[in-house]
């Protein structure tokens, strides 16, 4: 009897690890994905602008007091610049990383630059003056977005608002002709913004507008003796124009600004 209680225990130790083993293996639970944030760049969006701008401006004499003058003599080139500010409006759409828009602009502008006209030579001789005081741009956009940073090309239509001077070379300037042109062309930019806050970004932007070459007629002041009275006709001049830009930009945007991505 004492023989076979001994030899039970035995068996019972020997059989104890083996039935451990057996034992379901505890389960394992895999980590919770991690949640990247994701800026959206869709919806409708309003700002403001400002920065400088400069209008490298050409003149040739078509015609002089009603006569023809083939071919054109060069009056002479300058540059129109100044300061910028305005506001824009537009609309995105993302798809993956590319960022598709439309966005209408609309600026108020001090470009303004003047030369000694190379064919009426003093005495009086005539001083050239160009401003250009408002502009507007309508335009199409292509981006590629990095999260919360955008890069685009923009390319469109664009309108100029431009007056014309002429100011007799005398101890005192005295405007002697004048003439204003709104003046449609073509517009290319490119840019970079950079969300800084879920509905508002921050950008810079350059843009060139191809204004093109239009045959301004300018009419006498009636000011300075010369050329009769107001009104009357003194000359043609075919004006040719290019446009720089570069502003900052400040957008506020509506939408979503953040979508989960696993």
């Amino acid at each position: 009897m004492k023989k076979f209680l001994l030899g039970t225990i035995a068996l019972m130790s020997l059989a104890a690890p083996a039935a451990g083993a057996d034992l379901a293996a505890r389960p394992y639970t895999k980590a919770p994905p991690m949640i990247a944030a994701a800026y959206d760049w869709t919806g409708f969006y309003l700002g403001a602008n400002a920065g400088w701008g400069t209008s490298h401006v050409c003149r040739d004499l078509t015609n002089d007091g009603g006569i023809i003058v083939n071919p054109a003599v060069s009056e002479g080139c300058h540059n129109a610049s100044g300061a910028t500010a305005g506001g824009q409006i537009g609309y995105r759409i993302q798809s993956a990383a590319w960022v598709f828009g439309i966005e209408a602009q609309g600026n108020w502008a001090d470009f303004k630059g003047s030369n000694n006209s190379l064919v009426y030579l003093p005495p009086p001789g005539i001083n050239n003056r160009t401003k250009i005081d408002a502009f507007g741009l309508f335009t199409g956009q292509v981006g590629y977005a990095v999260n919360n940073a955008l890069f685009y090309v923009k390319g469109g239509a664009a309108v100029t608002n431009n007056k014309y001077e002429g100011y007799t070379i005398l101890p005192t300037a005295v405007a002697s002709d004048r003439a204003s042109e709104t003046r449609w062309g073509a517009a290319v930019g490119v840019g970079a913004e950079y969300a800084f806050a879920p509905n508002w970004s921050v950008g810079i932007e350059y843009d060139h507008l191809f204004m093109g070459s239009r045959d301004i007629n300018m009419y006498s002041t009636g000011l300075t003796g010369f050329g009769g009275p107001a009104g009357t006709f003194l000359r043609t001049d075919r004006v040719k124009e290019d446009v720089d830009l570069i502003t900052v930009r400040v957008n506020y945007r509506w939408g979503g600004p953040v979508i989960a991505k696993y």
